[in-house]
């Protein structure tokens, strides 16, 4: 078994043309020779990344999803500009080469990076790691050490200052995942009027110091290294990236953190081996955070709530493409019970909620 992250056969619909690419990398990344073999990488559900081969040297391609696409969404030239910027304050951004605006070329903007090679983990904990579970706490702490890293960077130094508006941002959120929600309805999706309302009632002041929220942080966004499976060498997916409130990233963060004790239909949702032995849970996850970030956390609940609903979000943005028709990946015909699963999540958070 190869532990690398691997790509797979192009999924239909989804292909691209490397008569159209090659000239235009070539064009403009120096050295390029051959002819690059395409293939794409199976996981992710929102760009689309493929794998381009040439003989010397490879790369990654990320453009967004054919059909219906939220306003705001998908911003190649913003993933770009992040990855470059960002690169000299948290080492751990791929390199980005080259942003393509002209449509022309493969039908939509994308933009090319580095491949960096190495381990991404999916539900399961690979066997072959030989990670026993004081290696694996060790793992899950190096992973929260650099989200609390993340946090710290000083964003001014970097340009990135004009990233995001920090000011307000935790009733924006709320606000606009709300809005966003209303606007992929389908006829079987749950409402979520309870928790829309609880999150409105409790909802806290903006943290006070702002940071670089990266949105989307978890196990199969970072890369490992192969010959230290305890060291994290990469981290991807930087598309919903912007300046917030720290704590509701890490809201967003333990929405998908699903631990050993969860029930068995949770346990079905989840992508990452956050249940292994050694991996904290979630209210490990958030003390150890706020120990190393000299955070306190005073309101757990809102923070994993918002998550959650955060989360249902984004899966009926997903859902919505699927049923009316404007993809053909039968992987997302499934979201709508992930949907109403989070929203039964978010209920029973609230029930044992003290706030």
């Amino acid at each position: 078994m190869a532990l690398t992250d691997q790509s797979t056969r192009i999924r239909s619909g989804e292909e691209l043309d490397a008569s159209l690419i090659d000239p235009y990398l070539k064009a403009h990344i120096p050295g390029l020779s051959g002819q690059p073999a395409i293939s794409q990488f199976p996981g992710g559900a929102s760009n689309l990344t493929y794998l381009l081969e040439y003989p010397e040297q490879e790369f990654v391609l990320r453009r967004p999803p054919f059909g219906h696409k939220a306003k705001s969404a998908h911003d190649m030239g913003r993933e770009f500009r992040i990855l470059n910027q960002l690169r000299d304050g948290f080492p751990y951004c791929p390199k980005a080469y080259v942003h393509c605006t002209d449509e022309s070329v493969i039908g939509a903007e994308f933009y090319v990076m580095e491949r960096v090679k190495g381990i991404i983990l999916r539900a399961e904990l690979p066997p072959e790691l030989g990670l026993d579970s004081a290696k694996t706490e060790t793992l899950c702490k190096s992973f929260i050490d650099k989200f609390v890293e993340l946090h710290q960077v000083d964003y001014n130094a970097y340009g990135l200052g004009d990233l995001g508006k920090p000011e307000g941002y935790v009733a924006r959120q709320i606000k606009g995942w709300g809005e966003r929600y209303e606007k992929a309805l389908t006829p079987d999706a749950p409402q979520w009027q309870a928790v829309k309302a609880w999150l409105n009632d409790k909802m806290p002041a903006d943290h006070p110091t702002s940071s670089i929220v990266h949105n989307d942080y978890r196990f199969d966004n970072v890369i490992l290294d192969p010959n230290n499976p305890m060291q994290i060498i990469g981290v991807l997916d930087w598309e919903l990236t912007t300046l917030g409130d720290p704590l509701m990233d890490l809201g967003n963060t333990l929405a998908y953190w699903i631990e050993a004790d969860d029930p068995a239909p949770v346990q079905l949702m989840r992508r990452q081996p956050s249940h292994a032995p050694g991996m904290l849970t979630r209210r490990e996850f958030v003390d150890y955070y706020a120990q190393r970030s000299g955070i306190k956390i005073d309101n757990f609940d809102f923070y994993y709530t918002y998550g959650l609903f955060r989360l249902a979000g984004i899966v009926q943005q997903i859902y919505y493409r699927f049923f009316h028709g404007q993809t053909q990946d039968k992987r997302f015909a499934q979201f709508i019970h992930m949907n109403k699963l989070l929203e039964q999540m978010s209920l029973q958070v609230i029930h044992k909620s003290s706030l």
